[in-house]
């Protein structure tokens, strides 16, 4: 059973600059939620209670929004009681601890920051830029696939052939139509190199021996340890298997993919989902008739 989460959200946030000089990129709303808020409630939603959260520099307002705030719950419990439900379920979500990555050296590099609360037990990793959105939660999916298999999980979707080059890509044989027994990782492969186009997709389950790998690992990009680069290193000692999912991910880390992530949440959201509808037609409608004929 899976009882850990670690959730990586120490990088500097750099593509959304200047909103992240002073604030995290997890701490960017969609509409009125934190980014990280979505990924620890997948969290809890998959039975997991016991996160630690890889900090950096400037990143305490992470530790402040899972914390009490006694002075503002007292201010709303007067003027709006379910607001007041909101901001104590925040704070009971979960049992979240926080480390800090002094050195931003890597994703590789964060996730052995958590090899002294992890122990020796497998543990889920979810990163803290990635929203999925589905029926039954990404990381419970990951769970049961490692129920089934007891290996390593990795989460993977089918992206353009186009766009390989922009993710690791896995290379296996389906066991089923959801889970591929690796044969190989590639990191950000040429087009005619990668050996499919299922992508790495920001979920993992991740047996204990990670952390003997990550000591085994080089400085790859950017001089920054990769998981990618480890996980490479664990599959020639043990199986690993990578798993599709059911739900839709959404990639916050870039503009445009942020922006259309708010716009597909806020149609979503029935107090105002009719009236900014509107708003998009006649906004489309505007700009339609503004085009030369």
């Amino acid at each position: 059973m899976i009882k850990k989460a670690v959730i990586p959200a120490a990088g500097f946030g750099t593509r959304f600059l200047p909103a992240t000089k002073a604030q995290p990129k997890e701490m960017l709303p969609i509409i009125d939620t934190p980014t990280i808020q979505y990924v620890v409630q997948e969290c809890v939603d998959s039975g997991i209670e016991d996160i630690l959260i890889i900090s950096g520099k400037g990143k305490r307002s992470i530790e402040d929004h899972f914390d009490r705030n006694i002075e503002l719950e007292s201010h709303i419990q007067e003027q709006d009681e379910a607001l007041y439900n909101q901001l104590r379920h925040i704070e009971n979500m979960a049992n979240i601890h926080f480390i800090r990555q002094k050195e931003l050296n890597g994703l590789g590099d964060a996730i052995y920051h958590a090899r002294f609360h992890c122990g020796n037990e497998p543990f889920a990793v979810l990163l803290g830029d990635t929203v999925v959105e589905s029926v039954i939660p990404a990381t419970q999916q990951l769970i049961d696939a490692y129920e089934q298999y007891h290996q390593s999980v990795i989460a993977v979707e089918e992206v353009p052939w186009d766009r390989v080059s922009r993710y690791g890509i896995v290379g296996g044989k389906h066991l089923d139509n959801r889970i591929i027994q690796l044969t190989e990782l590639v990191e950000k492969p040429e087009r005619e190199k990668a050996p499919s186009n299922l992508a790495i997709a920001g979920r993992y389950i991740l047996t204990p021996q990670i952390f003997a790998a990550l000591e085994k690992t080089e400085r790859g990009k950017n001089n920054e340890i990769q998981l990618t680069d480890a996980l490479i290193i664990l599959l020639k000692q043990e199986n690993i298997v990578a798993s599709t999912f059911e739900g839709k991910r959404y990639d916050i880390g870039n503009k445009l993919e942020f922006l259309k992530t708010t716009v597909e949440f806020a149609l979503k959201r029935k107090e105002f989902a009719l009236p900014f509808e509107a708003f998009l037609r006649q906004t489309i409608k505007n700009i339609d008739s503004s085009r030369p004929k």
